[in-house]
């Protein structure tokens, strides 16, 4: 499954996800990836499905896209990229179905006496390349052998180059620690003839070490692997890449029956070594016949080998390291997003219960006088506080996840009608007048009548609120419509909204009303809106009032023939 994320923005925390469609992004209503910010075009660019990957391709924008800090015409994604659109940065992701076995085959076993291996190359890997020669000629006590890597390597740099080089694009382009683990495996099977292969994780609870993915050369190999601690703690605790052997020394070339039979085994392990430290090992090893490894013609792992596994390891482990700063950065940022909505709902729910506190009183006192004007006054702020503590649950419901309209034959005349019964209490607590320019000919959409009645209220709520203490507040209500869309256009003579907040006004808990606003209503009617297909426009200038056009495509929304309008219940 694949997803878009916006991580930065004016819609940030919102996720869309992709199918085997294409899906355009932009500021119009059609749009399926929908960013409402002014630098984004109303067409900006397109993702599209093609041969298993997904590729995106820039629509002609004014502002161009920009795929990790580059702008691109057409990219193909992959998971952890980066894309900006705007002033809106987005995340692409894509998780694969997972291959490998929960727990892979791997034993790590104690030292005995039967544990003949031995060290017979090491690599230490924060040191130059150049300066590991004297160590491996140490430990080996050859220096033909130095000199023989060296004519090697000249022979195969260009392939080693190639295999850092795209180690370092698996490492960079996945977000997807099991996925970047795997990808090495298939990289190091490809260029170094070993058998088997495991990669290990250290646990941050425990400390220990745990298998995370291994691979076979060969399916009927044995089943699982054992893997000497000594050799991985020394690995972790020095920081060393080494090269170990099975063979002791040369009384072990002999005709005993245990060596002809069982071939002696070469192994690598080296540390996945990070800036803060070890992260992991990578361990690959091979069997080589007892004459052959005398011989010494046919080895199959040398210096280089371990050279070039340190240096796959440090790569993994930076990618590890970032991936896991990443996700503890994204955990930080989803908690303070929860302790800010926390906050701002239990300010929200305090005023509704000191107004439930104080109704409650004037009833109780109005009892015990026997005063029924004071009891139905209290009443009466029980009533709004009922209504407000309903609003709120609503439209978080709303807000929580996306949800397909439920749609019927609606007159949407009759949805403004009684969205302005419900209204005109509020405008007259604002000394406001609700004009409602109802047309004589009715306007029957396929709409989720509660929902877009939900829409509605909210946009003109919001108009009344914005007349308060205006001298002459009006609201005026229309309802238009042409061939390809519907719309109703709310228009208040309040404050206005300054230009700097208008991108700001459909983001959750934004509001400008102090404790009389949740800061939903407005975020909630233009996800009703955008789930029918449709968009709010809006245009303001302060001091003047404001227009909100709640528009609805006809396309999507028209009520086939036979159907009979329902109205929207009390």
């Amino acid at each position: 499954m694949a997803v878009i994320t916006v991580v930065k923005g004016v819609r940030a925390g919102h996720q869309f996800k992709l199918g085997e469609v294409k899906k355009r992004i932009g500021r119009d209503s059609h749009c399926e990836i929908h960013l409402s910010e002014s630098e984004t075009s109303r067409n900006h660019a397109e993702i599209e499905w093609r041969d298993g990957q997904y590729w995106l391709r820039d629509l002609g924008s004014s502002n161009g896209t920009f795929v990790n800090d580059v702008r691109t015409t057409e990219q193909l994604l992959r998971t952890g990229d980066r894309i900006q659109i705007g002033k809106q940065l987005l995340l692409f992701t894509r998780r694969s179905r997972p291959t490998k076995p929960s727990e892979p085959g791997v034993d790590i076993v104690p030292s005995s006496s039967d544990d003949a291996s031995q060290i017979v190359g090491r690599f230490i890997a924060d040191s130059p390349l150049a300066d590991q020669t004297r160590d491996w000629q140490s430990v080996n006590g050859d220096e033909s052998l130095a000199v023989d890597a060296a004519v090697a390597m000249d022979g195969r740099s260009k392939s080693l180059w190639e295999i850092m080089y795209r180690t370092s694009l698996a490492a960079s382009r996945t977000m997807d620690i099991d996925q970047l683990l795997n990808q090495i495996l298939e990289l190091i099977f490809q260029w170094i003839q070993c058998d088997r292969g495991c990669i290990m994780l250290i646990d941050t609870d425990t400390g220990e070490l745990r298998p995370s993915c291994r691979k076979n050369r060969r399916t009927s190999a044995e089943h699982r692997m054992s893997i000497s601690r000594t050799i991985l703690e020394y690995v972790t605790k020095q920081g060393e890449g080494v090269l170990t052997s099975d063979a002791h020394d040369d009384a072990r070339w002999n005709t005993s029956a245990s060596i002809s039979a069982g071939g002696i085994r070469e192994a690598i392990c080296v540390p996945m070594k990070g800036r803060y430290g070890v992260v992991g090992t990578i361990y690959i090893d091979t069997t080589t016949s007892a004459g052959k490894y005398a011989s010494r013609d046919d080895r199959v792992f040398d210096e280089e080998h371990l050279k070039l596994l340190v240096a796959i390891g440090h790569q993994a482990a930076l990618a590890i390291e970032d991936t896991n700063f990443y996700q503890t950065m994204m955990q930080a940022e989803r908690l303070a997003v929860m302790g800010q909505t926390i906050a701002t709902l239990s300010h929200h729910i305090k005023n509704i219960v000191q107004g439930l506190k104080g109704g409650g009183f004037l009833i109780e006192d109005g009892i015990k006088r026997n005063d029924l004007s004071a009891v139905q006054k209290g009443w009466r702020i029980c009533d709004r506080n009922h209504e407000r503590i309903e609003s709120l649950v609503m439209d978080m419901l709303t807000m929580s996840k996306d949800r397909t309209p439920v749609r019927s034959p609606i007159d949407l005349s009759e949805v403004i009608d009684d969205v302005v019964v419900l209204a005109i209490p509020r405008a007259q607590e604002m000394h406001a007048q609700i004009e409602w320019c109802k047309p004589s000919k009715s306007e029957c959409l396929m709409l989720d009548g509660e929902a877009i009645h939900r829409a509605i209220l909210n946009l003109v709520t919001n108009a009344v609120d914005a007349c308060k203490d205006r001298e002459e507040g009006r609201v005026s209500i229309h309802l238009e419509s042409n061939h390809d869309h519907s719309w109703v256009s709310i228009v208040d003579n309040g404050v206005g909204i300054a230009e700097s907040d208008r991108d700001r006004i459909f983001s959750m808990f934004e509001s400008n009303k102090g404790s009389r606003g949740t800061g939903l209503g407005l975020p909630v009617s233009l996800k009703i809106a955008q789930e029918h297909g449709g968009d709010i426009e809006v245009t303001s200038q302060v001091g003047q009032g404001t227009t909100f056009r709640f528009r609805l495509p006809r396309a999507l929304n028209a009520v086939p023939p036979n159907e009979t309008p329902n109205t929207v219940p009390e």
